[in-house]
């Protein structure tokens, strides 16, 4: 009977974890995958595809029960989501080298983890911008979402709670939305370019699909809380340097 290395059946525990977690609060994990992927030396040409397979199943999930709940802000998410549509098939398609790679997601990861580490406003002031630049802001973050693997709600999720955009439960809605979105596009970018997806993209897929149903189920009810936010920033900002340091190498 063939057996499951060690090292794949500890790296599928772990993201079953991460999505439990992070689906709570309407994100897909892929920025705890593309970390755990880092600190598990996998190859940086598994590593993308890997993310969005596993960003879309989770997503999806979370997606559906945000949007069954009536918690999805669909003024706000259509013009970003204009914007990332285009972007994130072309940042898909984008093919980067190893050493590349590894440094964009590098930087990426310790932006992310500076995002995190603020604490959230708790006041909504809704003072959003016009609908042209929220269609500029969906490109840039649907851009990074193409090249990297991480679905963009990372970004999109401080960005309206900072700003006082929306309010916690339907930033998360629209997180789970736009992240479903990009990662789609970015994958069919992937595969426009004539590259396969990884076969262990479809099983950890499979893993985080079970972490996403607990998760998001929790997360129409209730958020994760600042301290989780802050431990996920730390493990950003040492993937994020062993990254950078990995790509420096390559």
């Amino acid at each position: 009977m063939p057996t499951v290395p060690v090292e794949l059946a500890a790296l599928a525990a772990l993201v079953m974890l991460a999505a439990l977690l992070y689906s709570s609060g309407g994100h897909a994990g892929a920025s705890a995958y593309l970390a755990l992927m880092a600190i598990f030396s996998v190859a940086p040409a598994v590593m993308k595809p890997t993310a969005l397979v596993m960003n879309i199943a989770v997503s999806a999930i979370g997606s559906t029960r945000f949007i069954r709940a009536r918690a999805v802000p669909w003024n706000l998410l259509r013009p970003l989501c204009a914007g990332s549509i285009p972007a994130a098939f072309v940042g898909g398609a984008i093919r980067l080298s190893p050493g590349t790679y590894l440094l964009l997601l590098g930087g990426v990861l310790l932006v992310a983890a500076s995002f995190l580490w603020l604490k959230p406003k708790t006041a909504i002031t809704r003072a959003v911008l016009p609908a042209a630049w929220l269609v500029g802001i969906g490109m840039v973050l649907g851009l990074v979402a193409g090249l990297t693997g991480i679905g963009g709600g990372i970004f999109l999720s401080p960005l309206l709670i900072l700003t006082g955009w929306e309010e916690p439960r339907r930033t998360s809605g629209a997180a789970a939305v736009f992240i479903l979105v990009n990662s789609v596009l970015g994958l069919l970018g992937h595969a426009s370019s004539m590259r396969l997806v990884p076969p262990q993209a479809l099983a950890l897929g499979a893993t985080a699909v079970m972490g996403g149903l607990v998760g998001s189920w929790l997360g129409v009810h209730r958020l994760r809380p600042l301290a989780l936010r802050r431990v996920h920033a730390v493990v950003l900002l040492v993937s994020g340097a062993k990254l950078l340091l990995d790509g420096l190498r390559a």
